[in-house]
């Protein structure tokens, strides 16, 4: 099966340098118009991964995301939002970034080249056939990434991935992966543009869909979000208000008693039946 670098080809664009600021955002806005088009593409294969990670998060295990550089930061940025959005565990959904916290800010040079480094991660949280790891890469050439997935792979540890190329080296490592192919960047290379978009997209329609698979979402209310802010709890407040119809500071006293609007409505029932 042929490998073509689709992330390396050329621009579509050229002489960027004498576009003006306005030639500039009209371009790039039209290259990511392309984006959502290229993940509609792969929905059949972000279902058949989302059904494995439902699936392994009912029975005990957990979600690992690992990339390097832009990939390894998009991963972290969706692990750490799952629990303020949907009030899980840290330990449920974890993003490793090739380099460790510090490359989170700053590029460590040849972390991603590690053919070690990634399962020796993975060893530190006693991974186990329990749980899923997707591998983010927008090349699929990342080594810290699939030497980690190969090792899971013999250990019976579910693998998926998420990358912008057909039929890389990631994707067929990857049991279940997802190829997303964005074609060339504005930028040649740049592949923090179209396909970083294109990660997001996809990591916000695995954690969103398995999150409401679970049971952490009620019609299309974060039931479960943590009040970490008065933004939230302003809208726990109106969510409870809605949903049994009480006072708006009857509401904020269930929700400061009970610490959370599933638990304030459930509460609230129970004590009328």
């Amino acid at each position: 099966m042929s490998f073509i670098k689709t992330t390396e080809q050329d621009s579509n664009h050229n002489h960027l340098e004498k576009m003006s600021v306005s030639e500039l955002l009209k371009n790039i806005n039209n290259e990511d118009k392309t984006v959502p088009y290229a993940v509609e593409n792969a929905l059949p294969q972000i279902e058949a991964l989302v059904n494995q990670i439902v699936e392994k998060l009912k029975n005990g295990g957990r979600l690992f995301y690992m990339g390097a550089g832009t990939s390894g930061r998009l991963g972290i940025v969706d692990a750490s939002e799952c629990p303020p959005t949907f009030g899980v565990s840290h330990d449920l959904v974890i993003g490793l970034i090739a380099g460790g916290d510090t490359a989170i800010r700053k590029a460590v040079e040849f972390a991603e080249d590690s053919t070690t480094q990634g399962w020796k991660d993975l060893q530190e949280y006693n991974i186990n056939s329990k749980d899923v790891v997707i591998g983010i890469a927008a090349s699929g050439t990342t080594p810290y990434v699939i030497s980690a997935l190969e090792q899971c792979n013999k250990n019976s540890t579910i693998t998926g991935c998420i990358t912008c190329n057909h039929n890389s080296p990631l994707s067929l490592t990857a049991k279940f992966p997802i190829e997303v192919i964005v074609g060339p960047e504005f930028v040649t290379g740049s592949s923090r543009m179209k396909a970083g978009t294109a990660q997001k997209l996809v990591l916000n329609m695995i954690t969103t869909s398995v999150m409401i698979q679970l049971g952490h979402v009620k019609g299309n209310k974060m039931v479960d979000m943590q009040l970490s802010n008065n933004k939230l709890v302003d809208r726990g407040t109106k969510m409870i208000m809605k949903e049994i119809d009480v006072s708006q500071e009857e509401a904020l006293q269930l929700l400061n008693q009970y610490k959370s609007v599933r638990n304030a409505v459930k509460n609230y029932n129970d004590g009328r039946k």
